[in-house]
């Protein structure tokens, strides 16, 4: 896989894109949170800031994707949040702190162009058998990231301030930007049917998703997913004081072994991407969730808590590389930008929401029982993939027969 340039290429620059962001984001939280005294209001905003994009402009986003050429459109989206940054340090340079939400808002609307144009250029540019592979490559970086963004980023700002925090995230977006420049120029993208204005292009991308099957069979499996991790979410830290009887410093812990399980898990589906169906995989790591998720709610042993959490990050890279590969095989290269935009935005949403009802739930029930609605989602979400996989089994026995 690495010797494909386009491979090696866009990894590069998102290992520089993501340092960036969890540079950024920290610095944003802890300078804030410095000059507000920990007020929650600001506090909330930050993460509005960051997530509001994902609902305006992931469609949008994957609608110009589609019309832009793919490289070109990384190259400037990179360029642009590196000028966002630099517009922002002047801001905070000058006591306008409130300049760092909106330069937050304005990078991550950018990200909603930029990653819908890189699963173009996989779609393109790496060979079929390669994709699963590729996408495990994907989940494992952000895995990576997971457990050493925030211990990096913290220990950025609190060395070096909010200053030279802004810098190196404006310098590690520009170093991505060059990378990417670097590869061959953008080909003709082959067009849609309907193509013209953008309103025709973005309600023919809705029409593409609602005609095919297995698009519309992994949006329901990302909805009761997003769904089942918005309710866990925000209950982590009740899970530690609650049911461990420890303090709240102790969910890092927590969150590392998850996160260092999730490293591992990514490197072992790179290995095995070859000769595992994606539905498979897909199916097996939403299972293996669902368990781990109702055993964690259930659990007051910390051993058998990590181990949960071992064994659900080890399986974590199965769920999100199977879909991200059963998106780009079944989408055409001149919808793939559309297809992402709105599929990612709908795991999102139904976070979002899952989040927002999840204390509400807690109050009503109990915290066990929001962990078991949220393994029952997740086998929900399991149970929707079997009229795709019973399609695949019948095509392939259709394929010898011919």
């Amino acid at each position: 896989m690495f010797s494909n340039r386009y491979v090696r290429t866009i990894i590069l620059s998102r290992v520089l894109l993501q340092l960036g962001i969890w540079v950024r984001n920290y610095a944003v939280l802890l300078y804030v949170t410095d000059l507000t005294n920990n007020n929650p209001v600001y506090v909330s905003l930050i993460s509005v800031a960051e997530f509001a994009p994902i609902f305006l402009f992931g469609l949008i986003g994957g609608t110009f994707a589609d019309r832009w050429r793919p490289k070109r459109t990384m190259v400037w989206s990179d360029l642009l949040s590196a000028l966002s940054v630099v517009a922002v340090l002047l801001a905070v340079m000058n006591d306008g702190w409130i300049a760092l939400l909106i330069g937050s808002f304005v990078s991550a609307s950018l990200s909603q162009f930029s990653q819908p144009s890189a699963m173009k250029l996989y779609k393109r540019h790496v060979p079929a058998e390669q994709l699963q592979g590729v996408m495990a490559i994907s989940q494992t970086l952000v895995a990576v990231f997971t457990v050493l963004g925030p211990v990096i980023g913290t220990f950025i700002f609190i060395q070096f301030g909010i200053n030279a925090s802004l810098i190196l995230t404006a310098v590690l977006f520009l170093g991505s930007s060059l990378i990417l420049s670097s590869l061959p120029r953008d080909a003709e993208e082959p067009k849609s049917g309907d193509t013209g204005s953008f309103i025709k292009e973005l309600m023919a991308g809705l029409r593409y998703i609602g005609s095919n099957q297995s698009l519309r069979t992994l949006s329901l499996t990302f909805s009761a997913v997003g769904l089942a991790s918005g309710l866990t979410q925000p209950l982590q830290i009740f899970l530690v004081i609650e049911k461990l009887g420890q303090n709240k410093q102790f969910l890092q812990w927590l969150v590392m072994a998850n996160g260092a399980a999730m490293l591992v898990g990514g490197i072992a589906i790179m290995g095995i991407a070859k000769k595992v169906k994606p539905q498979l995989l897909l199916m097996v790591g939403l299972l293996v969730a669902a368990v781990c998720t109702i055993g964690i709610g259930a659990s007051a042993m910390i051993w058998l808590t990590i181990v949960l959490l071992v064994i659900s990050g080890l399986f974590y890279p199965c769920i999100q590389g199977g879909i991200q590969t059963l998106i780009v095989r079944n989408t055409e290269g001149a919808f793939i930008g559309r297809v992402s935009g709105t599929i990612t935005p709908v795991f999102m949403g139904m976070m979002v929401i899952g989040m927002f009802v999840s204390g509400y739930l807690k109050e009503i029930f109990s915290l066990l029982a929001v962990y078991v609605v949220s393994g029952s989602l997740i086998i929900a979400g399991a149970l929707f993939l079997i009229p795709l996989i019973v399609e695949r089994r019948r095509k392939a026995e259709k394929g010898p027969a011919s």
